[in-house]
């Protein structure tokens, strides 16, 4: 005969979050370890490339209105800050689990010499925004003539 049993699981309770950045810190993690109060709650992931006239970021800012984020550039160091807001909604009921992080961000990047900060441009859509830097033109070496007096 069959005899079934029941099984109950219960949860393990978590780790405080100081402990679990040290595990990502020497085993990696695909998702960032959660930030402490003095940082910001989340930071887009950014994709950085180099072309033959312009430098290329691309940042995932999911549920960003693009009006509410700006972008700096000062001494070739540029900044994107922004906020994701929190979705609230008491008349459809609670939520059973929470993933998305909801707060205030801020990234900076320091360019080379050669990006020329008077021709940045920015566009978006379906969750991305994209900055594009030109490069300055490079200025080529010129041949000076020599005029021979007399």
């Amino acid at each position: 005969m069959n005899h079934l049993r029941q099984v109950s699981f219960r949860r393990a309770p978590m780790f405080g979050g100081d402990v679990n950045r040290v595990f990502e810190h020497f085993f990696g993690s695909d998702t960032p370890a959660p930030a402490t109060s003095a940082e910001s709650a989340w930071a887009p992931r950014v994709d950085i490339r180099e072309e033959a006239g312009r430098f290329l970021i691309l940042a995932d800012v999911p549920g960003v209105n693009l009006a509410d984020i700006e972008i700096q550039m000062d001494k070739n160091v540029l900044s994107i800050t922004g906020e994701r807001k929190a979705f609230t909604s008491e008349a459809e009921g609670t939520f059973s689990r929470v993933e998305r992080v909801a707060g205030a961000f801020k990234r900076s990047f320091t360019l080379p010499e050669s990006a020329d900060a008077d021709g940045v441009t920015a566009s978006g859509g379906h969750g991305v925004l994209e900055i594009a830097i030109p490069k300055k033109a490079e200025s080529t070496p010129r041949r000076i003539a020599i005029n021979a007096a007399g």
